[in-house]
């Protein structure tokens, strides 16, 4: 009498038979485009709904609000940043007769933003707290949508994008600055939608590049380079980025040298004899044309407001209104440059990887909004701290691949070279300013970067495809366990990231360090 067959198929038949199985599902065409298009989809509205929820509480200016906002409704009205009388904060909460005086105020920020930032303004009102956050809530969400588009360009993986987006999306850092009317939110938008643009044009000219060049048999120099549309789209969203604030010009400097690089790389592999000199002194000075042209005009662009009337700050020195303009930017510079008053939140560059000292962006009061007489209702800066300080190691982790790579087989891989380049462009800068007044919510243009290099971090710990099926589950758990922990902290975090009225002993349980009080 024989045994009846096993219910099961022994326990390693059965690991082998699941993993062909998920293979085959995921790998098919059909999966692979609706995931393709229902995985951003997803993780935008997501964006949304944490950035646009209740985005008008509180309403009342707070903290840096009081200086973009009322300029961003002088700009509406006047064309020019105008001088502002007293109790201005109060008269936009109530619409009482705002006291905006046309003569120009000394404004240290180019206008771009603000002009976003009135265009919300201009939909509801100046005393409308939806309107004025409005463009600093869809430009946040956007900034997730290009983080997830940059991802899967770097990666080819649907699942390595939305690790990359999700985490952005849920990041405490990058939901306050997309729910508060600051500047620094609407700068990493065109900052990401300019690197976007760069990797466009690195799928386009290196494949170029890298064919052989019919008209030169003996490839002494290659080829020369005009036609270059996203460089120059590039170039625009990076001038952008510098209408916004200045520190967008080292990002624009950054990914310039980026484009040099791997031009001539590409020109190496073409075998190309010259190609260092080629790439620089030949194709250098058409793409410097292509990327900084084109950024130049957009951040004139910005100024037109200012040079189209006459009662901004400095028109009149000079008959030529462009010298005036000129002159402007000298004591704008030497302000930045010579800033050095105290604040009580100002947190110097060194300290921003260990999380020292975020920013308090709104502390208010509801004694009745949580059902206990000790309530305390605070909006903090303070990114989600796991993926923070897990994105901090991995970025330390991506340079030394990077390294080794480059001893190994002379290579860059853009997947790590472009998420290392995007934080250096974001952090080192700011080293170099010991003594300024800085904030450590300046990081937020630096999130998306530690979350696209996080996400190539988790791909290599997650494993490839021809590891052993026990290495890939092992590594897949690993950062499943990392993410369902990343969720629930921002959970955890929510309400001080959105001015929630909560126990006072609760917001107490959030100040990890002695410098998040």
């Amino acid at each position: 009498m024989t045994e009846p067959a096993p219910l099961l198929p022994p326990p390693d038949q059965r690991l082998t038979r699941y993993g062909q199985l998920r293979d085959s599902i995921l790998g098919s065409p059909d999966w692979g485009r609706m995931i393709g298009w229902f995985a951003p989809l997803v993780i935008t509205l997501l964006a949304a709904v944490l950035r646009l929820v209740n985005v008008g509480h509180p309403h009342q200016l707070a903290f840096d609000e009081t200086y973009y906002v009322k300029d961003a409704w002088s700009l509406w009205t006047l064309g020019y940043e105008g001088t502002w009388g007293e109790n201005a904060n109060e008269a936009f909460i109530t619409l009482q007769q705002l006291p905006l005086d046309p003569k120009g105020a000394f404004i240290v920020h180019p206008p771009l933003g603000k002009w976003l930032i009135a265009l919300g303004m201009a939909l509801g009102g100046p005393d409308n707290s939806v309107g004025w956050r409005l463009a600093t809530a869809l430009l946040g969400t956007g900034t997730v949508l290009l983080t997830y588009l940059i991802a899967r360009r770097l990666s080819g993986s649907v699942v390595v994008a939305t690790v990359a987006a999700g985490l952005l999306a849920i990041d405490g850092l990058s939901i306050v600055l997309s729910r508060i009317a600051l500047l620094d939110g609407i700068l990493t938008f065109f900052i990401m939608l300019g690197v976007l643009f760069i990797l466009c044009d690195r799928e386009r000219t290196i494949p170029v590049l890298e064919r052989p060049d019919p008209d030169d048999p003996e490839p002494m120099w290659g080829r020369v380079l005009w036609r270059r549309p996203w460089l120059v789209a590039a170039g625009l969203a990076f001038g952008a980025a510098c209408a916004v604030k200045w520190s967008g010009l080292y990002v624009l400097a950054a990914f310039g040298l980026y484009v040099v690089v791997t031009d001539a790389l590409a020109r190496r592999r073409a075998g190309i004899v010259l190609w260092p000199t080629a790439a620089a002194f030949r194709q250098g000075p058409v793409s410097f044309v292509l990327l900084v042209a084109p950024a130049f005009a957009v951040y004139l662009t910005s100024w037109t407001g200012w040079l189209v009337t006459a009662g901004g700050y400095n028109r009149d020195l000079d008959p030529n209104p462009f010298v005036s303009l000129f002159r402007y930017h000298q004591a704008m510079l030497n302000f930045h440059v010579g800033l050095t008053s105290g604040h009580p939140y100002a947190s110097p560059a060194w300290e921003w990887p260990f999380l020292l000292r975020p920013t308090a962006v709104w502390v208010g009061s509801d004694p009745t909004g949580c059902g206990t007489d000790h309530c305390i209702a605070v909006i903090s800066s303070i990114p989600n701290p796991l993926i923070w300080y897990a994105g901090v190691a991995a970025s330390v982790y991506l340079l030394y691949r990077l390294v080794r790579a480059w001893i190994q087989r002379r290579t860059i891989e853009p997947a790590l070279t472009l998420p290392l380049i995007g934080l250096a462009a974001t952090y080192v800068p700011w080293l170099m300013f010991p003594e300024r007044t800085i904030f450590q919510f300046y990081t937020v243009a630096m999130m998306p970067f530690l979350v696209l290099g996080l996400a190539m971090t988790l791909r290599v710990i997650a494993g490839r495809r021809d590891d052993p099926l026990y290495r890939r589950q092992a590594g897949e758990r690993t950062v499943t366990v990392f993410l369902v922990f990343a969720v629930l902290v921002s959970a955890f975090f929510y309400p001080v990231w959105t001015g929630m009225s909560v126990p006072y002993q609760f917001w107490l349980l959030h100040n990890w360090l002695p410098g998040w009080v």
